[in-house]
């Protein structure tokens, strides 16, 4: 951006998201105010970014002059009065409706009218939280990824009242970044945390059905995790990914896609899950998760079947292309968008609808078929538009 786009940018929540975001608006020069209601996470924050960017001066990826130019463009908040003069304000809370609605009617009496006002919820509903403004128009969603200094996608959300001159500044803000942007419809989960239930979800329902309760049960989740990898050309298994992410956030996130799309068999969590978050093993973070990261913990052996492994690949990869298919035949985004939120935002190794055609939406739609028969449930309904392409034998790209 020129230097007269330079503006102050409010983030509050100071955990890794909004901490991240802070990094990546002060790393192109704006003004950040942080803010968040127990001050020991500001103190934590700001401890870590320095270790962090020591880190990387060391390895000559950052210069000292650079580093400390980014943390001194950070200054804490002591309340959200010192907001008065942000152009927009971030908010990287708790992922409570009520809590955000909450804030975000108490912030409007305080920033300027012109200020813009976002949420980096990752799957509630944007115009439900602005409906608690005065001001819906210039509310919006700013879904980062985390970690934000790292992940290049940030969805850009209108809800139903915002308008276009809040979304543009937004995408030509968050462009200014350096992340790559794409615009979503407010629906459940936006793009990734819809498209992406299956990759999780389809890989617990495997292991329940093949190994759950068994002694070797953990060999299961690694078997499918190295399917996953080696077979599909992920670049991580969605159990490890599951522990890396954190359990309590995954199934929350689940639960909450679930429940706003009126409890739709596809998007259905599982007791696995339930039960992993109800018992504290949030992955890594807490030492536990599917995994045992205990010290001197034995990571388990996969059963390297190939055949085993192109079964469950095809298996999980036919429902995330069902998703995809789904995301546009609703009009969430445009294809485009879509396959770059899963490249980017997840680190699929290819854009989902693009695979769809080198394998073909018959050969898709054939596999859902097989499943639904199988089990005869809607969680292997078939995408009307998916349905349709296989009867054309059509493309989502004409290339």
């Amino acid at each position: 951006m020129d230097k007269q786009d330079k503006i102050i940018v409010g983030v509050v929540g100071m955990g890794a998201m909004g901490s991240g975001i802070a990094q990546v608006a002060a790393a192109v020069g704006h003004k950040v105010l942080v803010f968040d209601n127990n001050p020991a996470m500001i103190a934590k924050a700001t401890e870590d970014r320095k270790r962090t960017f020591q880190k990387l001066v060391e390895k000559g990826k950052m210069s000292n002059e650079e580093a400390e130019k980014i943390l001194k463009s950070i200054s804490p908040a002591d309340s959200l009065e010192q907001f008065k003069d942000c152009g927009i304000v971030i908010e990287a809370i708790v992922e409570i409706a009520e809590i955000k609605m909450k804030f975000f009617s108490s912030l409007e009496s305080i920033v300027k009218d012109d200020c813009i006002l976002a949420s980096n919820t990752s799957s509630l509903s944007i115009t439900s939280i602005a409906s608690s403004c005065k001001k819906p128009e210039r509310f919006i969603g700013i879904h980062f990824f985390n970690p934000a200094p790292l992940m290049p996608l940030v969805e850009i959300v209108p809800g139903l009242a915002t308008n276009t001159a809040t979304v543009e500044t937004s995408r030509k803000l968050i462009d200014g970044m350096n992340k790559t942007t794409v615009i979503v419809k407010d629906t459940p989960g936006f793009i990734v945390n819809r498209v992406a239930r299956p990759f999780y979800g389809e890989a617990i329902r495997i292991y329940e059905e093949r190994w759950n309760g068994l002694p070797e049960g953990e060999r299961g989740m690694a078997t499918i995790d190295w399917a996953m990898k080696e077979i599909g050309g992920f670049r991580m298994g969605p159990f490890e990914l599951m522990d890396m992410i954190g359990n309590d956030i995954n199934f929350t996130v689940t639960e909450t896609v679930w429940k706003q799309f009126f409890f739709d068999a596809r998007y259905k969590p599982s007791l696995t899950q339930r039960r992993l978050f109800e018992s504290g093993r949030f992955g890594k973070k807490s030492g536990r998760g599917y995994y045992d990261y205990s010290p001197g913990s034995i990571m388990p052996e996969p059963e390297k079947n190939a055949e085993l492994g192109k079964q469950i690949v095809n298996r999980i990869l036919s429902m995330l292309i069902n998703e995809a298919a789904d995301a546009l035949y609703y009009n969430v985004a445009t294809r485009e968008d879509i396959d770059i939120a899963m490249t980017k935002g997840v680190n699929y190794p290819k854009g989902l609808l693009k695979w769809c055609d080198e394998i073909g939406a018959g050969e898709i739609l054939n596999t859902l078929g097989e499943l639904r028969n199988l089990y005869s449930e809607d969680r292997y309904r078939p995408s009307v538009l998916l349905k349709q392409m296989a009867i054309n034998n059509s493309k989502f790209y004409n290339k």
